[in-house]
């Protein structure tokens, strides 16, 4: 197995290494016994919320066992998987950690041999490689006993819990609250096509749809991709429920979260930014407060394309969802209403002049009867939010021709 670039724990290091360290790894010559990593899952850290008690979890965990089975975008020949206290408050304690494809044995995680390892916060821990053979689009299980109080500070996904040192059976209640694994590295002998990277809010996170059966739009493009191209595409997921372009809300900006949710992974080939929805929406507990400018947003979109461009990743514009329908009323302030400026950030990302591509995300979803509503059938109660059905044409909506002109040629590492 090839050497590998990243760092076991990192809390300040300059990103020039680390790309400098990929390249190295994806721009060797070619090799019989070559291998490459890709993020094959992913999930944005995001400060702690205590989302788990309202789901009738502990308040806290402490002497508990966490289980997150986690969607593969790309088939893996061994994993490494990226335990994140980045926006932690007090060390991670990881007193067991073990993962293996679901309903089959689970193997044992090392970190530099050790089977537990303290994260500092501010930092994160990459296991030791772990050989296990995993189909794309198969689940992986990864389970962490947290014997010390925890405030997980991964973004919200499904896990279950047990108490103890004792692995959570797949009848353990299936809860919606913060995990501990930030990313899940592939090792594979091909070099993707295309390895794409899904960034924006809770429309990209995924929150709206069925707990635990990943129908966000960038898992339904992805399986699409790989039944068409088996090999060809990875696509991951970096949405966070509430994000904003260029202000930080419940979780970092999204221009804040660049370099770790996207420039340290290997291999990034594109993003998929579709946000500011959240930005221009009006504020406050009687929306008495009128949001960010579309100038505002509209630059932060272009300081986020050009920092990506910088490093050779193209960048796709997604237009925004409708969202006349939404129940939250609007006072009558001054000023252009949340459509309003929806509508005008839509006509920059259509113009073209900002990102690499575009994807029309409004057409997949706008109801013709209605224009500016997310047609029936396709959204949840707050009729603002798409459902599986509603990520379901948004998945739809994409060509993979828009990434690759030659899809179907994954080449050799």
């Amino acid at each position: 197995m090839a050497g590998n670039p990243f760092s076991r724990r990192r809390s300040a290091r300059p990103l020039a290494a680390l790309v400098a360290g990929l390249c190295v790894m994806l721009g060797a010559p070619a090799v019989a016994t070559a291998q490459v990593w890709v993020p094959a899952w992913l999930a944005s850290p995001m400060p702690w919320r205590n989302e788990l008690a309202a789901n009738g979890a502990p308040p806290l965990l402490t002497d508990v066992t966490l289980r997150q089975d986690l969607l593969m975008a790309s088939a893996a020949s061994a994993v490494r998987i990226r335990f994140s206290n980045e926006l932690g408050e007090a060390p991670l304690v990881i007193g067991r950690a073990e993962a293996g494809p679901r309903g089959e044995a689970a193997q044992v995680l090392r970190f530099d041999g050790a089977t537990h390892v303290a994260i500092p916060p501010g930092s994160f821990t990459l296991s030791d490689p772990l050989t296990v053979a995993v189909p794309a689009y198969a689940e992986l299980t990864v389970v962490a006993y947290l014997p010390e109080e925890t405030r997980p500070a991964v973004r919200l996904g499904p896990v279950r819990i047990a108490s103890g040192d004792h692995m959570p059976a797949d009848d353990a209640p299936l809860l919606r609250g913060q995990g501990v694994v930030s990313a899940v590295l592939a090792e594979r002998p091909t070099v993707p096509a295309a390895v794409i990277v899904a960034i924006g809010d809770s429309i990209t996170e995924g929150g709206s749809t069925t707990l635990g059966a990943h129908r966000a739009w960038p898992h339904q493009l992805g399986r699409r991709l790989e039944e068409t191209c088996p090999g060809g595409f990875v696509v991951v997921n970096a949405g966070i429920g509430g994000n904003m372009v260029v202000s930080d809300g419940r979780s970092p900006a999204l221009m804040s979260r660049l370099e770790r949710d996207v420039l340290a992974m290997p291999g990034v080939t594109h993003v998929v930014l579709m946000a500011g929805l959240n930005d221009v929406r009006q504020k406050g507990a009687s929306r008495d407060r009128a949001g960010a400018g579309v100038d505002e947003v509209a630059a932060g979109y272009r300081r986020a394309a050009e920092t990506l461009q910088a490093h050779h990743i193209k960048v796709v514009g997604g237009v925004l969802t409708p969202i006349l329908a939404s129940p939250v009323a609007e006072p009558a302030i001054p000023g252009p209403t949340t459509d309003d400026k929806r509508r005008s950030l839509n006509a920059l990302i259509r113009q073209g002049d900002i990102f690499d591509g575009v994807i029309d995300f409004e057409v997949a979803l706008d109801d013709p009867a209605r224009p500016g509503r997310i047609r029936p059938g396709a959204h949840r109660e707050d009729s603002y939010h798409p459902n599986d059905e509603g990520h379901r044409l948004m998945a739809e909506v994409i060509d993979a021709d828009i990434f690759v002109s030659v899809p179907c040629s994954p080449s050799r590492s």
